[in-house]
């Protein structure tokens, strides 16, 4: 039997994760499986996500442990909800977490509980240097655009969208425009043909509320008239940029922490990550931009099972 792992699940709207992390701290695996969405649908029903999930977590746990060698696990960590908020729940979730625990109870380990965007910020460290605490995290992704204030083991809510997420924003414009969904990777395809003009408004409703519901409807309209696809690409994109980092420099001003962690689905794009880094350059703003691997940045089980191996090496300690 090899040395031994942590392994981690994330069973969110877009996609089944699978995990093994060493107990050194290296990924050893990491499978998603995304979930099938028609075209011209802007997502899946609950209970829809629920069903393809059962269907696929056997095999994405098939395919990590024999990818992995099939080393002896440790723990299993599991994301059991959207956020660490009271209340925080989506079904979805339910799928990995009964999942997760029936595995534990038939290796006889311990099974951990963390939340979907926790597992996100851990990903985002993954051979991540220079990022002290505590610092800032944007969390971009197809249902949350969030900044929190992140320490040891709190994140603190500071702002977010009061209306769609950046990621919806994508999506909706995305397959208005006749993309598949999730729309991310074909929209910035279309972005990259064109220069943005600032086109779309990048609204905060107060210093760290965000809408981006003007910028969906501006778009709308747009796509009504026939402007090329490409500008209002580029305009969405453009737009996510902008709010990013009005958000972030608002929340670096108020609390005095100017390290900002972007991560989420939205932060994968590189076009997006240009865009932050040039407009932070040029303009000399106090905000120190980071990111992690593009390939942790969407959903999966990576971080999951970061956290999972952070909360095993506590009990041994004790």
């Amino acid at each position: 039997m090899k040395a031994g792992c942590v392994l981690g699940f994330d069973t969110s709207c877009y996609t089944t994760s699978c995990a093994l992390v060493s107990l050194e701290g290296q990924v050893l695996v990491s499978v998603r499986l995304p979930l099938e969405v028609a075209l011209g649908d802007r997502g899946l029903r609950q209970s829809e996500a629920v069903f393809k999930h059962l269907r696929q977590i056997p095999q994405a746990f098939r395919q990590a442990l024999d990818q992995a060698g099939r080393p002896a696990v440790g723990a299993v960590c599991v994301s059991a909800a959207p956020t660490d908020r009271a209340g925080s729940y989506m079904p979805v979730f339910v799928a990995g977490l009964s999942f997760a625990q029936g595995i534990a109870q038939a290796l006889d380990v311990p099974c951990f509980e963390t939340s979907h965007q926790q597992g996100h910020f851990a990903a985002a460290r993954i051979g991540l240097e220079g990022l002290g605490l505590p610092h800032l995290g944007l969390h971009l992704s197809g249902g949350t655009t969030e900044i929190l204030r992140i320490d040891h083991e709190s994140a603190v809510m500071l702002g977010g969208s009061a209306d769609i997420s950046a990621g919806q924003l994508i999506d909706r414009v995305g397959v208005a425009l006749g993309l598949p969904f999730p729309a991310g990777p074909a929209l910035e395809k279309l972005a990259r043909a064109c220069q943005p003009a600032g086109r779309y408004p990048a609204i905060l409703k107060d210093e760290m509320s965000c809408s981006f519901s003007g910028a969906e409807a501006q778009a709308m309209r747009d796509i009504a008239s026939g402007l090329p696809g490409e500008e209002i690409a580029a305009e969405v994109f453009d737009c996510v940029a902008r709010v990013a980092l009005k958000m972030g420099a608002a929340a670096a001003g108020r609390i005095g922490v100017n390290d900002l962690l972007i991560t989420g689905g939205v932060a994968s794009s590189s076009l997006l990550r240009e865009m932050l880094i040039r407009r932070v350059t040029g303009r000399g703003m106090p905000i120190s931009l980071h990111f992690g691997q593009a390939q942790y940045a969407g959903d999966n089980a990576a971080g999951v099972a970061a956290i999972g191996l952070e909360k095993l090496r506590k009990i041994k300690e004790a």
